[in-house]
């Protein structure tokens, strides 16, 4: 699942444009990788298509989702392979706000690159998860944690310790061949592979959840901010 590496800026300086404070004081970054989420919706979720306006299957979201980060910075620090896992609570339509939410932040991130992280992921850096800022009304916390992607053939694990255990693989389609949804306009990315998780596990937060068979997403993932 390699991709192509963001050069990363070896110091914030006006000689590198691409890491230099933009005029509101907004911090640049940029990462690429993949993620993987697991809802309780049946398959497949209906949020992908309808940008949030249709409701979810169950009529409500939890889920819990993981993002492996190939490359990336947040300013002059590099994020390059760490991983994040987080849990999503949506009462109703997507769009409609009023969500909560969680993280966990790789224990090998640095002090810098889990401020960052936090930044990023609360929606705080703006740019493509600024999202989270406007829906998410109920941050419930971030904790360092031993946060694990992995992939075997096809399937993609996130494993927590014990609060997220997760594995989800793809739908297969005619011919064996992954169904993909294209060309979307969906915030994680425009090619979403359509997947069911065969295990999804989550004791985190108060929350016990256990979504095996339900929907999954893969997505490649290429975000940036502030703008």
């Amino acid at each position: 699942m390699a991709s192509d590496r963001i050069e990363v800026p070896a110091k914030i300086s006006s000689r590198h444009p691409a890491a230099a404070p933009v005029a509101d004081g907004q911090t640049p970054w940029a990462i690429k990788g993949e993620l993987i989420l697991n809802c309780n919706c049946t398959v497949f979720c209906p949020c992908v298509i309808s940008l949030g306006k249709h409701a979810p299957t169950e009529g409500y979201c939890q889920a819990w989702a993981g993002v492996r980060i190939d490359s990336g910075y947040y300013g002059d620090e590099d994020l390059s392979g760490l991983n994040v896992g987080l849990v999503l609570e949506i009462p109703g339509l997507m769009a409609r706000g009023n969500w909560k939410a969680a993280a966990y932040i790789d224990e090998r991130a640095s002090h810098a690159a889990y401020e960052a992280l936090i930044n990023i992921f609360s929606g705080k850096a703006k740019g493509t998860t600024g999202l989270f800022k406007v829906l998410v009304s109920e941050f419930l916390g971030a904790e360092r944690a031993p946060v694990e992607f992995t992939t075997e053939g096809n399937a993609r694990r996130l494993m927590v310790g014990k609060k997220i255990q997760g594995e989800v693989v793809p739908v297969p389609g005619a011919g064996g061949k992954d169904i993909v949804v294209t060309n979307s306009e969906y915030w994680m990315g425009p090619d979403i592979t359509v997947a069911t998780a065969t295990l999804g596990r989550v004791r985190a937060f108060g929350r016990v959840w256990d979504f095996d068979g339900r929907s999954a997403e893969i997505c490649q993932i290429d975000w940036k901010g502030p703008r």
